[in-house]
């Protein structure tokens, strides 16, 4: 028996077109808010704790096989580890299964890389604000080394 669960996606996941050829079973649900994270960029995207801060965020229906697709892509459980939060979808909480980096420095995405996210916030319909922010800051954070 296939089980499925719930999988939360802030970065490159939240595009619909990348989804389906990773996961051609997974079910876009909704969209949410992910409370007390922040969206980073360390050449890729990762949410780290920040009370009082928010990341929108995709949510998904997914299969074991599509976790397993994801964890092949997400470079689990060296790249990213595993974490479970809740959120809320239609005014339920549900726990939900959501990638977290291990490790790594603040640094700006690559163009391909950001307009597949950029993609992704249009798919679900959600305001940019977070994802630019999150931008501005890893691009001021090299200017600030060099």
């Amino acid at each position: 028996m296939n089980k499925e669960m719930i999988y939360i996606a802030y970065g490159s996941n939240m595009n619909i077109e990348q989804m389906k050829r990773r996961c051609p079973k997974a079910i876009p649900i909704g969209k949410g808010i992910l409370k007390d994270y922040k969206l980073v960029f360390k050449g890729v995207a990762d949410v780290i704790k920040s009370p009082g801060d928010e990341v929108p965020i995709a949510i998904w229906k997914i299969t074991e096989e599509c976790e397993k697709a994801l964890d092949r892509y997400e470079g689990f459980p060296h790249l990213y580890r595993k974490e479970y939060v809740t959120v809320e979808i239609e005014g339920k909480e549900e726990t939900g299964m959501v990638y977290v980096m291990n490790r790594g420095n603040i640094a700006p995405p690559n163009c391909y890389y950001y307009n597949v996210i950029h993609e992704g916030y249009k798919d679900f319909k959600i305001n940019r604000n977070a994802l630019e922010k999150a931008y501005r800051e890893s691009c001021k954070s090299i200017r600030n080394e060099a």
